[in-house]
């Protein structure tokens, strides 16, 4: 489980295609200073298992279904990408649940630029709407961010100094592709109103 504050702005080294998979190598010295095999990275929102490394970098693999689902599949050496550990049980949750578990790719259409902070709009998948609403959370590119209009099709976010210093949201241009996780409890919402509007067959025999 991650909160969507993002830790450290790292790099891609390289990518090796292995067919239905890939095998991406990270640098990233603040988040591999204490990370072994077998533990969970986020990059740009997506929870990846770590494979390997050493000397501030990590080894990672990604399947066919995070390539298709994510932005990850357009990265290369010298992408820029957000990173993050998971939260430890005693750790402040300073953003909001985040699984690191992508439902969709949107796309930023165009920014807002003030002399303090950015206004971002970005499209909204058909399907994904229903749980994006304003003062809402929702996950881009791995942060953790607040909804301030929420449409049918796309929604906007306001970007801080901090957040555009520190994380690829900075740099990112219309065209630009990014990663989208929605609250995690507006699904399991969804979820459970559906079984009780719908009363289990064995009840009824």
């Amino acid at each position: 489980m991650f909160t969507g504050i993002v830790e450290e702005l790292g790099e891609v080294v390289a990518v090796e295609s292995l067919g239905d998979s890939s095998r991406i190598r990270l640098r990233g010295p603040l988040v591999t200073e204490d990370a072994r095999h077998g533990d969970s990275i986020a990059v740009n929102g997506v929870c990846l298992t770590v494979v390997e490394t050493a000397d501030g970098e990590f080894t990672a693999d990604v399947m066919a279904e995070t390539l298709k689902r994510s932005s990850l599949g357009g990265l290369g050496p010298g992408s820029r990408v957000n990173l993050e550990r998971p939260l430890k049980a005693d750790g402040r949750l300073g953003g909001h649940l985040v699984q690191g578990h992508v439902d969709g790719t949107g796309v930023i259409l165009g920014r807002e630029r003030s002399e303090h902070w950015d206004v971002v709009t970005v499209s909204l998948p058909a399907g994904l709407s229903r749980y994006v609403a304003a003062k809402g959370s929702i996950t881009v590119d791995g942060v953790s961010l607040t909804v301030v209009e929420a449409g049918d099709d796309f929604f906007t976010i306001s970007l801080i100094p901090t957040t555009l210093a520190l994380t690829t949201l900075g740099f990112k241009t219309a065209g630009d592709p990014v990663n989208l996780e929605v609250d995690v409890l507006a699904k399991y919402t969804e979820r459970l109103l559906a079984h009780t509007a719908t009363p289990d067959l064995r009840e009824r025999a």
